[in-house]
C-alpha cells in the first residue's frame, strides 16, 4: 500500500507541475490565479508523500508540517481563484484582512509547535508489518481545521450559488469543480474522524487541481455554444440554410423555411426551391458571394447570397451554410441616392456631370453614328426673374425641360448644364431643324395670369472629334451662339471652323499682350485733327500692333478681343502713357498740339481712370493737352459715379470729348448734364442716310446746338472735299478724317506736320 500511494502522489505532483508549466503560457485573465493554486497544491501532496514513504517519525513529522502549512496557502489560493473564476470581489476590506490574519496566525502557530507542542504530535501504527505515523491533534490543530474548513465551506457556498443561478447549460463549468471539492472534502473529513493512517483525500487534491486547470483555461462549453449558435441562427432576420457534406439541406431557420416554402421539416426540397428562386444558385458549388434579384418592376427584390464551406481540423469537408439576406431596402435607398445625385432637383433632367458620363458612354457604344451636341440657352433669363419673380423663372426652366424631352427623339441624351443652360446629344439624322426652329419661334410660357415669350438659342456642334472632352464639345456649341446673340428670329446656329479659328486667335493674341507692351510692339498711331484752315492742331491716338510674326495688325484684329476679356484697360493705360511721353517731348521741342486718348467703358470697371491725373503729373504736361475721349455707352450704367469722375477730371483741367455722336443712340438728356467740352460728330450718320437733305439738316442743327451749349463741334470721318466744304459752311471748325490724313506713326505724323506750309489739307 505504501508503494502504491507513493507512486500515486508522485504522479499527481508531476501532473500538477506540468499543468502549472502550461498555465504560465496562457494569456487568459484567470491564468495567474490558476498557476498560483496549482503551485500551492503541490506542497501538501509532497507532505503526504513524505508521511507515507518515510518510516521515520522525525521525517514523517516534517511531512506533517509541510502538509498543514501548505494547506493554509492552498486554501488562500483557492479563495482567490474562486473570486477570479466566478468574477467576484471581496465583500469588504475588513473581511479580507481578517481571513489573511487567521491564515497567518495558523502558519505561525504551526511554526511554534516544535517548542510548545500545542498543535499536534505523531504516533506509530503498525500496518502490514510497517510503521505509519498517525496524527494526534491538539488545540492548535483544531484551530487549523476551523480556519481551513471555514474558508473551504465559503468557497463551496459560492460555487453552489453560481451553479444554481447560472443557466442549465452554463452551470456545467461550476458544477464539476463543486462536485470534486465536495468529494475531496468528504474524504478529508472521513480521514480526520476515522484516524486512518493514510490521507487518501490527497488523491482528490490532485484531481481537483487538474480539473481547475482544464475548466479554467481549456474547457469550451460545446453544448452551450451549440445552443447559443442555434438560438442566434434561429433569431436571424436573414434566411440561413445548413447543408451536410453531400450538399443536402439538413436545417433552416424560420426565414429560410418561409423563403423556400419548406413544410413539415422536409428540408430535402430546399435546394430545388433555391434554384427556382435564384437562377445562378445551381451553378455555384464552392465558397461564393453573389447578388441576385427576384421579381420584376416595382416588385423587384434584391438579395445577397453567401455560401461557405465548413471543414474539420484536418481540412475535410463536414458541411456548408448559406445565408440569404434581403437587401431590397438598402438597394432601393442606394438607387434613390444615385438618382438624386444624377438628376437636377428642379427639372429632373440629368446633372451636368452625369450628362457628360452618359454622352461619353453613348459615343463609345455607337462609334459609327454621327451626333450633334446642342447647347441651349435662355436669352435674358435674369430679366425674366427680375420682372416675373423666381417662381415664374423656375416654371420657365421646367417648361424648357419639358420641351426638350418632348421635342427630341428617343436615343437623345439631355440634362441641365447650369442656371438657364441645357445640354443635348442626339443623332444628326434625327434632328429636324425646321421643326425645331418653328417650335422656338412661338415659344410662350404661361402660368396663371403671367405669360412671356421666351427666346431660346441653340448652338450646335457636329461631333467630328469624338475623343475630345465632352466639356470642349459644349464649349464649341456654346461658341456657335455668338453669331446669333442679338437675333430674335434666328434660333439655331452651327459651329464651324471659322469660329474655332477665331477662338484660337483670341487666345493667341491675349496671351501676348503683356509681352507686346513690354517690347513696345504696340505703337501709337496719330490721326491729325485740323482746324477750319486745314492747320493741324492735334491728333487722336490710335493703337497699332507691329507683331514680330503676324506682321502689322489693325485694331479690329485685337481691340474687340481685349474689350470682351477685360484686358482693354491694360492696353488703354499703355496708350495713355505713350501719349504723355509724346506730349512731354513736344513741349520740350516747343510744339503746341494736343492728343486725344480713348477711355473705354470697361476702363471704369477694371481700373481707376483717375490714374490719368498721375500720368500728367509724372510727365509734367498741361492737363488740357491730354484730351479725354469717351463714348456715350460709358454713361449707360452707374451714371452718378461716372458723372462725378468726369467733373473731377474737367475741374483738374482736362478736356472732355464725346466720340461718335450720332452713330448710336445719342441722348440729348444726358448731353445736357455731362461736363463735355467737345462733341465729335460721326459722318457715318450722313453716309447711312437714305435722305441726304434730312441728314444734312440734322448735322447742321447738331453743330448749332453744340455751340448753343458751349460745346465745340468736331466732324470725324470726313472723306471728301465736298463734305469738308459743307461742314465748314455749317460753321464746324475742327475736322478729322481720311480727306486730311490717315492714322500714321508718330515719326510720319511729325514729318507730315513739318511739311505742312500753306495750312490747306494735304
Amino acid at each position: 500500500m505504501r508503494k502504491v500511494f507513493s507512486v500515486v502522489f508522485l504522479v499527481q505532483i508531476l501532473s500538477l507541475a506540468v499543468c502549472c508549466f502550461y498555465a504560465r503560457r496562457s494569456h487568459k485573465e484567470i491564468a495567474p490565479s490558476v498557476r498560483r493554486l496549482l503551485r500551492y497544491l503541490i506542497p501538501p501532496v509532497i507532505g503526504n508523500l513524505i508521511i507515507v514513504a518515510s518510516g521515520s517519525e522525525f521525517i514523517s513529522t516534517i511531512g506533517c508540517y509541510i502538509y498543514f502549512i501548505g494547506m493554509d496557502f492552498v486554501i488562500l489560493a483557492l479563495l482567490l481563484f474562486t473570486f477570479s473564476y466566478c468574477r467576484l470581489s471581496w465583500p469588504s476590506q475588513k473581511l479580507r484582512f481578517f481571513v489573511l490574519a487567521m491564515l497567518t496566525i495558523d502558519v505561525l502557530q504551526f511554526l511554534l509547535n516544535p517548542f510548545f507542542h500545542h498543535a499536534f504530535r505523531t504516533e506509530a501504527i503498525p500496518v502490514d508489518g510497517y510503521n505509519y505515523y498517525r496524527l494526534i491533534p491538539y488545540a492548535g490543530q483544531t484551530f487549523h481545521r476551523v480556519v481551513v474548513y471555514a474558508v473551504y465551506l465559503s468557497v463551496v457556498i459560492i460555487f453552489i450559488i453560481k451553479t444554481i443561478r447560472s443557466s442549465r447549460i452554463n452551470s456545467e463549468r461550476y458544477s464539476v469543480i463543486l462536485f470534486v471539492m465536495l468529494f475531496t472534502g468528504m474524504i478529508q473529513t472521513f480521514y480526520i474522524f476515522s484516524r486512518a493512517p493514510i490521507d487518501v483525500s490527497m488523491v482528490g487534491y490532485g484531481l481537483f487541481g487538474i480539473l481547475v486547470f482544464y475548466f479554467s483555461l481549456y474547457y469550451r462549453p460545446l453544448r452551450l455554444m451549440d445552443r447559443m449558435l442555434a438560438g442566434i441562427a434561429a433569431e436571424m432576420n436573414e434566411a440561413l440554410f445548413l447543408f451536410d457534406s453531400n450538399d443536402r439541406c439538413i436545417w433552416a431557420n424560420k426565414p429560410g423555411i418561409e423563403m423556400a416554402g419548406i413544410e413539415n421539416d422536409d428540408f430535402d426540397k430546399a435546394e430545388e426551391q433555391l434554384s427556382n428562386l435564384f437562377s445562378q444558385y445551381a451553378d455555384k458549388k464552392d465558397d461564393w458571394t453573389t447578388t441576385q434579384t427576384s421579381g420584376s418592376g416595382k416588385d423587384t427584390k434584391y438579395y445577397i447570397l453567401e455560401k461557405h464551406a465548413v471543414k474539420d481540423d484536418q481540412g475535410r469537408l463536414i458541411g456548408s451554410f448559406l445565408s440569404v439576406r434581403d437587401n431590397t431596402e438598402q438597394q432601393n435607398a442606394l438607387e434613390e441616392e444615385k438618382y438624386i445625385a444624377r438628376h437636377d432637383p428642379l427639372t429632373d433632367l440629368y446633372t451636368r456631370e452625369y450628362l457628360y458620363e452618359r454622352i461619353k458612354e453613348t459615343l463609345r457604344i455607337n462609334p459609327d453614328t454621327v451626333y450633334y451636341v446642342i447647347f441651349a440657352n435662355i436669352r435674358e433669363f435674369k430679366i425674366i426673374n427680375d420682372i416675373f419673380g423666381t417662381e415664374f423663372g423656375d416654371y420657365v426652366l421646367l417648361s424648357i425641360a419639358d420641351w426638350i424631352q418632348n421635342t427630341f427623339p428617343d436615343g437623345s441624351v439631355f440634362g441641365r448644364l447650369a442656371g438657364d443652360t441645357f445640354g443635348i446629344l442626339l443623332p444628326k439624322e434625327k434632328f429636324d431643324q425646321e421643326a425645331v426652329e418653328n417650335s422656338l419661334s412661338s415659344f410662350v410660357v404661361r402660368k396663371g395670369n403671367a405669360s412671356h415669350a421666351v427666346l431660346v438659342h441653340l448652338g450646335i456642334y457636329e461631333i467630328n472629334e469624338p475623343d475630345i472632352k465632352i466639356s470642349v464639345m459644349f464649349d464649341r456649341a456654346h461658341m456657335a451662339l455668338s453669331s446669333i446673340r442679338d437675333q430674335y428670329k434666328t434660333h439655331i446656329s452651327f459651329y464651324d471652323d471659322d469660329m474655332r479659328e477665331k477662338v484660337l486667335w483670341n487666345q493667341h493674341i491675349s496671351s501676348q499682350l503683356h509681352n507686346a507692351i513690354k517690347e513696345r510692339q504696340l505703337q501709337p498711331y496719330l490721326q491729325p485733327i485740323v482746324d477750319q484752315n486745314g492747320t493741324i492742331v492735334g491728333a487722336e491716338a490710335l493703337v497699332r500692333w507691329i507683331h514680330p510674326t503676324d506682321g502689322f495688325l489693325s485694331p479690329a484684329m485685337f481691340v474687340p478681343v481685349f474689350e470682351n476679356n477685360g484686358m482693354i484697360s491694360e492696353l488703354d493705360q499703355y496708350m495713355w502713357q505713350c501719349a504723355c511721353e509724346i506730349l512731354a517731348r513736344w513741349e520740350k521741342e516747343g510744339i503746341d498740339r494736343f492728343i486725344s486718348i480713348n477711355i473705354s467703358p470697361k476702363d471704369f470697371y477694371f481700373m481707376d481712370v483717375a490714374v490719368i491725373k498721375d500720368l500728367v503729373k509724372t510727365y509734367g504736361i498741361a492737363p488740357g493737352k491730354l484730351r479725354i475721349e469717351i463714348t456715350e455707352t460709358v454713361m449707360m450704367t452707374d451714371i452718378n459715379t461716372r458723372m462725378s469722375l468726369l467733373n473731377d477730371l474737367k475741374q483738374s483741367g482736362f478736356f472732355v470729348e464725346i466720340d461718335d455722336f450720332g452713330s448710336g443712340y445719342s441722348s440729348l438728356n444726358m448731353l445736357k448734364d455731362m461736363p463735355v467740352d467737345l462733341l465729335k460728330i460721326d459722318m457715318a450718320f450722313l453716309n447711312k442716310s437714305n435722305n441726304e437733305q434730312k441728314a444734312e439738316k440734322i448735322i447742321h442743327n447738331i453743330i448749332n446746338m453744340s455751340y448753343d451749349l458751349g460745346i465745340a463741334p468736331l466732324s470725324e470721318g470726313v472723306e471728301t472735299e465736298a463734305q469738308y466744304n459743307m461742314l465748314s459752311h455749317m460753321g464746324c471748325q475742327l475736322f478729322q478724317g481720311y480727306y486730311f490724313a490717315k492714322p500714321m506713326s508718330v515719326a510720319d505724323f511729325e514729318a507730315f506736320c513739318s511739311r505742312q506750309s500753306d495750312g490747306t489739307p494735304s
